[in-house]
């Protein structure tokens, strides 16, 4: 075909508009435009990439950096980020004055432990954005095809794409920039984009270019092409677009449908070409790529009060150090004559005691800075990153089916796992698996289908447990011989001779063996199926109902070669559903092009016969229409407007003569939604020529309007059209819950968290999930907070709803204070109308006060911003942890706000993901993620930070002990090289093996155990009792290793003959003695050993012999007082070894009593469990381990469990009242 004769065809085929993105017609210049003012200035010159390097325009390159660092800002950068950090301030300037006469210490012994530190930290945000710098130069180094000139295209980097370019790109490849698309290897212009890349989702786009672009379809085309393009100004919205194409001549409106975003990919076609609008970091992507909120976790705050805590210990011994240094040489320094005092510097100045002060002052902050752990930071960034590593690759928590695993995407949050106290749930995707199976559906006022849903099942075996009878087994009651799957154990639960029929919940009518089931159909009803249905009494409303499935949607089908059958790209699961529900009732969907769709139709004629439809207009579904509506021309000729959508839009839109079957409608739409099913009506309306003519004309002049209200004016004349509908049915389909996650409820239930669920769903279909995991259950006393439709109220009104709200909430606070029951539970039901009230400044406080007091809370109907502010509601107001779960684009929101963000990787794309702090493939995975990791990384880091202060006070003190002893001298008992390695070396790796390894239980007691989750919440390990009990511990332990050390070395001979012990020699012993204290006081709270911990504790401690004799073989000039002391003084003697015996004995005696006094009087639920696993009694006596298991739950009531315990308590309740009526 000629280029004309296609651009014939194309005018003809150019009927086929979609709702937000038409193919405008020609709009002629008339006079000035709206674009070109404020936030609509750029201007692109086609195929003229020069014209955009110069002044005016000098638009931006298409190179794009991540990078938090450049060569040239590295060093200054990553330097004030570490000195950010007060500890690492005070070390720097410690190591200042190290290079002065003042400093205690060499200034190798100050400047040495900083760098290496400071070095570690610098070196791994280098590592991280060394990987950051090599992703983008992967993206940047991206080939593409660039127009050169002269028709003549060659392949460039994307950084060397400039705005004006041609580029053409061809199948599965990205998109260098936000093109305009000009044509496609399709003849009609269209192509199909994935963009999981920028909103998640997983389905294809269609794009179409413009028709009086479509003959540049090759590359000679753009030998002579010129244009120009007027549009809006770089910003970050994905969905929006307004610009015009000037070509010609004549000016084009511009929309999002002609718009291909960077990073977007193109599928299911061969090639496209496109000119660039926006690059690097003026495309929509990048402008969206902000950065996460910054999170720290309560412990690492709570660290920060410590430090400053110990600062300020610093500051006071250093001022009693300073003013005791001061009396000395104004009183004592005179009668020193062998000093000189006349013959002396300003720091030893009889006459100005004041300035000597002063100067050691300095000397004294510099001296007992080993209070503050300089590798405190360093050692548990490492810790963390270990700990993330462990539950990456955990295999309890890798979802074989995806062949996702957990992700901890920031190491940062670990502990916070340990302590959370409220989880905010999404539930589609979620809790359910959205992946969607039609189930039922209502036709002509009838309804069918006789599976049961998983909610159903639920129900009737919470019903058999509430069943009244003498017949009741423990395993269930029977009733008319029907069996209910389990959903939790996969037993049965058997139902005879009741006078309950639960005909829902029937599995098979006719007793026959059941088909295997199809993906996204579990239909089952002869009615319909096998052609049955053209003998039901509406047969002709029917087939209208199987055609609207077949063809109100905007999927794209493609052939499966194995099964001979299509498979569908569609916008959302449910379309899916849907499609798949029409082909097993004969109406499959084949083909499509742009103005037609093709059906293979089996019936009524009983063979396939391909059906053509014409689609005149396509108006797509979005959330605030909350429908979806295509107008076709069927091979009759006859018009048709065919709409699915919510109940709630579709009946305020119905004709009176339309609502024949709304009541019966209604009543199963309500049947299907307790049922815990998704639901949409049907409808359609016939139109006459002139009348779609009339409205066509004025929808397309709204289309090809070029102003920022397009959108608005084009959902006014779509509301026009739909209207006057006649109700068909309505359809339902399952989200089924996703594997596991009763149980998961339940174990976090036992755990002590609350659990919300915030979800865009109707309050009948929320709240019948919630009873299918167990988040409500039968006899819970339900508070639904309601309000009417507010949209047409004025303010005075507004005013009243809220003040109504106000007392619903009231009402219900005092009717839980009321409560006398003791088991009663109470579930808050509110719907996004009513919750818009309750967040108001004048609420929110009393709403919060009044959902921490209900067992479960359910918010309806609510929006991505509520879900935020509801969680940032719950932050805020409780003051506790909060964790907040999703799996889609519109809960970035929700997880960003929360203490901790968890996203799902499932079929919405992974936009949560990428927002979130940890990863997981399913829900269930969430009970491991917080009640094995998090209270283990608790407790792990907790006991860490702990024992690093105790440590450091330990060692710390004796220098400040030591200077006193010696008249406030400032001089240091230790040599330089011991204090290097104290922190950095000798004592770094048995803590990191503590943070990374410990286990007060296995993971498996975790499990049987959840009530031991509750220590973190609670805080028990990291409270202020603990830490002062640590720091007690550690000036205790200080105490004990000078004064006996000194006591024992003062006038005790040392050497066989008789000498006495130098400085040097005492020193070295006091260090031993603290090498040997502080590691065997980490060996007595470590509960769980591996070979690792033996090495490094066992192994730091011989390191530091080892060290000592090779610092003694060093030269004198280097070693000092240290050449050869362990050799030829320390090990020869006795003495020394006696010492350090005692010394690590006394020093850890008080901690061995106290944990062995409190696992005999007052022991922790993990000492229990500890003693009862390493005696065996979980083996050898199976009743205690049973009972200890049922007391370790925490006082709960959700979940199964408690549902089980409410039907013992009737079950005694009723044995009781039997009993007493005997006895009378």
């Amino acid at each position: 075909m000629s280029p004309a004769g296609r651009i014939r065809e194309k005018l003809r085929w150019s009927h086929l508009y979609s709702f937000s993105c038409l193919r405008p017609h020609v709009k002629e210049l008339e006079g000035p435009h709206s674009l070109g003012g404020p936030g609509f200035s750029r201007i692109i010159h086609c195929n003229q990439p020069r014209m955009h390097r110069k002044k005016p325009l000098n638009y931006t390159s298409n190179y794009i950096s991540t990078t938090k660092y450049n060569i040239l800002t590295f060093l200054p950068k990553a330097i004030f980020e570490q000195f950010r950090r007060v500890a690492n301030l005070y070390f720097l300037m410690a190591a200042i004055l190290s290079l002065t006469p003042i400093a205690p210490f060499s200034a190798v012994s100050m400047i040495a432990p900083l760098a290496f530190v400071v070095g570690l930290s610098m070196a791994k945000e280098a590592l991280e954005d060394w990987r950051r710098f090599m992703q983008d130069m992967k993206v940047n180094s991206r080939k593409v095809s660039i127009h050169q000139g002269d028709g003549k295209f060659d392949y460039r980097p994307w950084q060397k794409v400039q705005v004006g370019d041609v580029v053409k790109i061809e199948k599965d490849q990205f998109f260098p920039s936000d093109l305009l698309l000009l044509s496609s290897s399709y003849e009609d212009g269209i192509c199909y984009v994935e963009t999981m890349n920028l909103d998640g989702e997983t389905n294809l786009k269609v794009k179409r270019s413009l028709e009086v672009t479509l003959p540049l379809n090759e590359d000679l085309a753009f030998k002579d092409f010129a244009g120009i393009i007027r549009c809006e100004d770089p910003n970050p919205n994905l969905y929006t677009f307004v610009g015009k194409f000037e070509y010609g001549g004549q000016i084009y409106a511009l929309d999002p449908n002609q718009i291909l975003l960077r990073d977007s990919k193109l599928r299911n076609t061969a090639y496209v070409y496109g000119v660039v609008i926006f690059t690097g970091h003026e495309s929509k992507v990048m402008q969206n790529s902000t950065r996460s909120p910054s999170k720290r976790s309560r412990i690492e705050r709570k660290m920060d009060c410590i430090i400053y805590f110990l600062f300020s210990l610093l500051v006071l011994i250093s001022l009693i150090s300073s003013i005791g240094f001061a009396v000395n040489t104004k009183f004592d320094m005179p009668k020193a004559w062998y000093l000189q005092p006349k013959n002396t510097t300003n720091m030893y100045d009889p006459s100005r005691p004041a300035l000597s002060g002063i100067f050691h002052l300095v000397t004294a902050l510099i001296l007992y800075g080993y209070l503050i752990p300089i590798s405190l930071y360093v050692s548990i960034e490492v810790v963390k990153v270990l700990q993330a590593t462990f539950m990456n690759n955990d295999l309890h928590m890798y979802d074989e089916e995806t062949g996702h695993p957990a992700q901890a995407r920031t190491s940062n949050l670990n502990e916070e796992l340990g302590q959370v106290d409220t989880i905010l749930s999404d539930k589609t995707g979620t809790l359910t698996c959205n992946q969607m199976d039609f189930l039922k559906c209502s036709i002509a006022g009838a309804s069918y289908g006789v599976r049961s849903s998983e909610v159903e099942i639920a129900a009737a075996k919470q019903m058999a447990f509430d069943l009244d009878g003498e017949d009741s087994t423990h395993s269930g009651v029977s009733m008319n011989n029907c069996s209910i799957e389990d959903p939790w154990d996969n037993k049965s639960v058997h139902f005879e001779g009741s006078e309950i029929e639960l005909e829902a919940v029937v599995t098979s009518k006719d007793g026959k063996e059941q088909k295997p089931l199809i993906k996204g159909f579990s239909f089952e009803d002869s009615r319909l199926m096998d052609g049955n249905w053209m003998n039901e009494p509406n047969a002709d409303v029917i087939l209208l109902f199987f055609r609207i499935l077949a063809i109100c949607h905007s999927a794209i089908p493609e052939p499966n070669e194995e099964t001979g059958s299509f498979n569908y790209e569609v916008e959302s699961p449910d379309e899916g559903a849907f499609l798949v529900a029409a082909r097993e009732f004969g109406f499959e969907f084949c083909r499509r092009t742009q103005t037609s769709v093709f059906v293979r139709e089996r019936y009524p004629s009983g063979h396939p016969i391909e059906r053509e439809y014409k689609v005149l207009n396509l108006l797509e579904f979005n959330s605030k229409r909350k429908r979806m509506s295509v107008i076709i021309k069927d091979e009759d000729g006859q018009i048709l407007l065919l709409c699915k959508g919510a109940d709630s839009i579709i009946f305020d839109r119905l004709a009176k003569n339309g609502r024949t079957f709304q009541e019966d409608t209604t009543r199963y739409l309500n049947d299907y939604g307790e049922s815990g099913l998704r639901t949409l009506a049907l409808a359609f309306r016939k139109l006459e020529e002139h009348e779609y003519s009339a409205w066509n004309s004025e929808f397309l002049q709204a289309k090809t309007t070029i102003s920022s209200d397009r959108e608005a004016m084009l959902e006014r004349v779509s509301d026009m059209m739909e209207r006057d509908l006649t109700l068909i049915g309505a359809t339902a389909v399952e989200d089924k819950l996703q594997k596991g996650v009763p149980q998961c409820i339940d174990k976090l239930a036992q755990a002590g968290l609350k659990i919300w669920v915030l979800t865009g769903d109707k309050m009948e279909t929320a709240i019948n999930i919630g009873y299918a995991c167990s988040l409500l259950r039968h006899g819970m006393k339900q508070i639904c907070i309601t309000t009417m439709n507010t949209e047409s109220l004025d303010q005075d009104d507004k005013k009243a709803v809220g003040e109504n709200v106000l007392m619903q909430i009231a009402n219900a606070s005092e009717m839980i204070k009321l409560e006398e029951d003791p088991h009663a539970a109470f579930a808050l039901v509110i719907d996004g109308k009513t919750l818009a009230y309750a967040l108001e400044d004048d609420t929110k406080h009393q709403f919060l006060s009044l959902a921490v007091n209900c067992a479960s809370v359910i918010c309806c109907r609510v929006s991505p911003k509520q879900k935020a502010l509801v969680t940032r509601l719950v932050k805020e107001g409780t003051g506790k942890t909060t964790l907040a779960i999703g799996d889609g684009a519109n809960d970035v929101g929700m997880i960003q706000e929360a203490d901790i963000g968890v996203g799902i990787s499932g079929v919405e794309g992974m936009q949560a993901v990428m927002a979130s702090d940890f990863s997981i493939a399913q829900f269930q995975y969430l009970e491991r993620l917080l009640v094995v990791h998090g209270h283990w990384c608790y407790k792990r880091i907790a006991q860490m930070i702990c024992y690093f202060f105790y440590k450091n006070i330990a060692f710390g003190l004796t220098l400040f002990y030591f200077e006193a002893y010696t008249g406030f001298s400032g001089q240091s008992v230790y040599d330089d090289w011991y204090m290097i390695l104290f922190n950095v070396i000798l004592t770094s790796l048995p803590v990191i093996s503590l943070g990374v390894f410990e286990q007060d239980v296995s993971s498996e007691v975790c499990l049987q155990f959840p009530a031991l989750y509750q220590q973190g919440p609670r805080n028990l390990f990291f409270d202020w009792y603990r830490i002062f009990g640590w720091m007690a511990n550690g000036l205790y332990s200080s105490l004990i290793i000078f004064f006996l050390n000194i006591s024992i070395f003062y006038d005790q001979a040392f050497r066989v003959e008789g000498q006495t012990s130098d400085m040097a020699a005492v020193g070295a012993t006091m260090f031993t003695c603290i090498i040997w204290a502080v590691n065997c006081q980490i060996a007595l709270t470590m509960s769980h050993f591996t070979w690792i911990q033996h090495l490094f504790v066992w192994g730091s401690i011989f390191t530091w012999y080892i060290f000592l004799i090779l610092y003694g073989m060093v030269s004198p000039i280097i070693s000092g007082g240290a050449f050869h002391i362990f050799v030829e003084s320390l090990a020869p003697a006795p003495i020394y070894w006696s010492v350090t015996l005692l010394v690590t004995i006394a020093c850890n005696l008080p901690y061995l009593a106290h944990i062995s006094f409190q696992r005999s009087f007052n022991p922790m639920d993990h000492h229990v469990i500890q003693e009862i696993k390493h005696f065996k009694k979980d083996v050898e006596d199976r009743h205690m381990w049973t009972r200890e298991r049922s007391k370790a739950r925490q006082k709960t009531k959700i979940g199964f469990t408690v549902r089980v315990d409410a039907k013992i308590r009737h079950l005694r309740g009723r044995l009781q009242k039997k009993y007493s009526s005997m006895v009378v």
